[in-house]
């Protein structure tokens, strides 16, 4: 079983490349004790909008994309330049950032899965490469934040909406759906459970100890 890559516009690209950017430089903005310069905040926006992108790629073992043309790096500096610049300003907009950002964690999803399996790649691996292309960026955020990782934690329903929408398209593909039908729906699925986490307060089940230590185990 295999799929035809999903044909993106570079324009589609780099729009999903700036939300990414945008958003990574304005989190890092908002750790003012930690004084970021304007290189800091260039390069967390940089890794948060290109980072799942090139992590794809490199478990594909492909040259990343964002290497091969300037758009990518260009944009992605500009734009974490202007988070930080305008911060005050986008941080009125956050409704408008946040459906932009859950639209391109499916966008990222859909052409990391769709990738996998044109490489002939099986369907659970393809899920993976997807779900770490749409959220390798915000991971690598994090990391040079030196924060603990925001997708591991309670709250967080990245991951969650990004494997959904993934295992939907590769379960589609398998039987026989047009790839860009299949992409369309995986990226629909995971655009809806990540703006229905954010505005109903969704997240998985914190976690618990399975059962109490015996009363002889228990410390005294």
């Amino acid at each position: 079983m295999s799929a035809t890559v999903l044909a993106i516009p570079l324009w589609a690209n780099l729009l999903a490349v700036a939300v990414g950017s945008l958003q990574g430089a304005l989190f890092a903005s908002q750790f003012r004790e930690r004084r970021v310069d304007l290189l800091g905040v260039a390069i967390i926006g940089t890794a948060t909008g290109l980072g799942g992108g090139i992590l794809r790629d490199v478990l594909l073992g492909q040259l990343p994309r964002a290497l091969q043309t300037n758009w990518y790096l260009t944009v992605a500096v500009l734009a974490s330049l202007l988070g930080m610049l305008l911060q005050r300003v986008f941080n009125r907009l956050v409704g408008l950032i946040t459906v932009l950002d859950a639209l391109t964690i499916g966008l990222f999803g859909a052409i990391g899965a769709t990738t996998a399996l044109a490489m002939g790649l099986p369907d659970i691996p393809a899920v993976f490469v997807g779900v770490i292309s749409a959220v390798g960026g915000s991971v690598l955020r994090d990391l040079l934040m030196n924060l603990t990782i925001a997708m591991m934690h309670v709250g967080s329903l990245y991951a969650v909406a990004a494997g959904a929408g993934t295992a939907v398209l590769v379960a589609m593909v398998a039987f026989d759906v047009p790839t860009y039908i299949a992409a369309l729906t995986g990226t629909l699925v995971t655009f809806v459970i990540r703006l229905a986490a954010v505005r109903f307060g969704w997240s998985l089940p914190e976690q618990r100890a399975l059962s109490r230590l015996p009363r002889w185990r228990r410390p005294r």
